[in-house]
């Protein structure tokens, strides 16, 4: 097929490579703009641009695109079979939905109609999900909700962050869009709608997510959002005034040590050179790596050499 391919971080770049290794006809790239990034601000490309110019692929970069007029002449002029999408960022406008013969075809990261968004990997690690998948659907204007093509489930390992499941699913995903194509090509797969009256959201994440609250959320569930929610925003509280930053942390089981009588959430107890926090429900994470907002990334046991810790002390009572 003569294909558009619209894509931006890194997940999208083993689709791209797939679908070149399929020997499709990859007419044109398009991402988004080259953003500053870290702290110097330095001008950065976009992965899929990168990969694109490695393969020796045409590229644009429109900073928008449902009113640009050169680049849909750029696309008429194409007449692509399908555009493909995959992670790029930018709301498809309709003149685009109505221009390839095969629509505009996405791949998703969750079995929709679940997860429907911009962070669905993120969201069923955080919210404990013991399996997720892809789909490939058909774009139209509402979010997410286009007809599915086909879909593949995965299971999501006990400890496995989003950075991990986001590796899984690229590659499962590309595979899934080369064959998604195939079976459009030759008639085999036939769009099916979705369930509307079962679908939920997975809204963008912001800062605020990763704020541990100990009274809301159960240990198993703390450490669920830690999971999910990595790289950014993590899992943070606050200690005497200070942002604490958890970097490592377990559930552990009350009765493996001397638990104190009461155990307000939010409560630290020390044990050794061990760590512990007291959670919803009676229930207890041990912190393993931990930085206090100005200093270092350290181990439980390293941070209680340097600070005054009184054992009761409380996690979360002021805001950083």
């Amino acid at each position: 097929m003569k294909l558009v391919f619209c894509g931006t971080p890194r997940f999208a770049v083993q689709t791209l490579e797939a679908l070149c290794a399929a020997e499709h006809e990859i007419a044109l790239v398009v991402t988004q703009p080259d953003r500053p990034v870290g702290r110097d601000r330095q001008l950065t490309a976009p992965p899929v641009k990168l990969a694109a110019l490695e393969a020796g692929l045409a590229v644009v970069q429109p900073e928008k695109i449902r009113d640009n007029q050169e680049f849909r002449a750029q696309l008429e002029d194409l007449a692509p079979d399908a555009i493909v999408v995959v992670a790029y960022g930018r709301l498809i406008p309709p003149w685009m939905l109505a221009l390839p013969r095969l629509g505009c075809i996405n791949l998703h990261a969750s079995l929709l109609p679940r997860y429907r968004g911009a962070a669905p990997i993120q969201w069923a690690v955080a919210n404990g999900d013991v399996f997720t998948g892809n789909t490939t659907m058909l774009l139209e204007e509402g979010l997410d909700t286009g007809p599915i093509l086909l879909q593949r489930a995965f299971g999501i390992a006990p400890e496995l962050t989003a950075v991990e499941l986001l590796d899984e699913l690229a590659w499962g995903g590309a595979a899934l869009m080369v064959k998604t194509l195939a079976g459009l090509a030759d008639g085999s797969i036939q769009p099916r709608p979705q369930n509307h009256a079962t679908a939920t959201l997975a809204p963008i994440l912001n800062r605020e997510d990763g704020r541990m609250d100990f009274a809301a959320h159960r240990a198993t569930e703390l450490k669920n959002r830690w999971r999910g929610f990595q790289p950014w925003p993590g899992a943070f509280t606050a200690l005497d005034g200070k942002k604490l930053i958890v970097h490592r942390m377990s559930v552990v089981d009350a009765s493996t040590f001397a638990t104190p009588s009461t155990a307000e959430p939010g409560r630290i107890h020390v044990e050794g050179h061990r760590l512990f926090v007291a959670c919803a429900q009676k229930t207890w994470l041990e912190l393993v790596e931990v930085q206090l907002e100005g200093k270092k990334r350290l181990t439980a046991s390293e941070f209680l050499r340097g600070a005054a810790l009184a054992d009761g002390a409380r996690l979360g009572a002021a805001t950083p």
